[in-house]
């Protein structure tokens, strides 16, 4: 099942299912182009993959793939849900889309090994790692470069594991071409395994979010764009792009 959360008119934060592209909910059938999609999470952190396909690592000049995976950090304030705005950071102009698929975290989870990890999993979903490259090259910490407002839209849905296949696809769309694409068999590390490894030294909550890393083909964000991230069993998340 496929849930999404929406404000209403009266200005409620409500819940509903969507199917056939409409939010149904309270028997009523809305088009969710009448209401605030909101992000189907509300973590209190976002642990992010780095460099999480085999075809990223090498389009970034790194042959050698890790033993273990690579992490960094967003915070809510990048949190933005479907139709929002992706606002860019004033004054820098090198700021690029990355096109991922997100887990949301069911119930808190601290040590867990990968045969335990999945049942730690509460759905799906698609988000956006918009990342401003010019400060990213030359900060450490990448707090610059990653966890700034607006930096993670996120949606439009939660999807649960069961509606998620083998080998999903991954695709990116800026104003409708295709600029990314990839399936989840080319993934270095399963989802299994980044929960487990993030466990071992962060405790999980509820509604926390793993980005599990995009493919190749990052590319920069203009004024104007609409940029689409659809993932296989979740649907299309898009936003469009304004300056900030």
């Amino acid at each position: 099942m496929k849930t999404v959360r929406f404000r209403d008119e009266s200005g409620m934060t409500r819940t509903g299912e969507w199917r056939d592209g409409q939010i149904h909910a309270r028997g009523k059938t809305i088009d969710p182009e009448t209401v605030d999609v909101l992000p189907p999470a509300e973590p209190t952190k976002i642990v992010c993959q780095a460099g999480g396909y085999v075809e990223h690592r090498r389009e970034s000049d790194v042959e050698e793939l890790p033993d273990r995976p690579e992490f960094f950090l967003k915070t809510p304030n990048c949190v933005i849900g479907h139709g929002d705005a992706i606002e860019l950071p004033p004054g820098r102009e090198d700021v690029e889309f990355e096109a991922e698929f997100a887990v949301v975290i069911d119930r808190q989870c601290r040590s867990v090994s990968p045969e335990e990890a999945l049942d730690y999993v509460r759905g799906y979903t698609c988000v956006n790692d918009v990342s401003n490259r010019k400060d990213q090259a030359e900060e450490r910490n990448w707090v610059r470069g990653k966890a700034f407002d607006a930096s993670l839209p996120m949606g439009p849905v939660l999807a649960t594991p069961d509606e998620i296949p083998d080998d999903a696809a991954l695709e990116l769309r800026q104003n409708g071409t295709v600029k990314q694409e990839t399936t989840t068999e080319h993934m270095i590390f399963s989802v299994a395994e980044l929960v487990a490894e993030i466990s071992e030294f962060i405790t999980l909550e509820p509604g926390d979010v793993v980005a599990t890393g995009t493919p190749y083909g990052p590319d920069r964000l203009a004024p104007g764009d609409v940029v689409e991230v659809e993932f296989e069993g979740v649907g299309t998340l898009r936003n469009p792009v304004v300056e900030g």
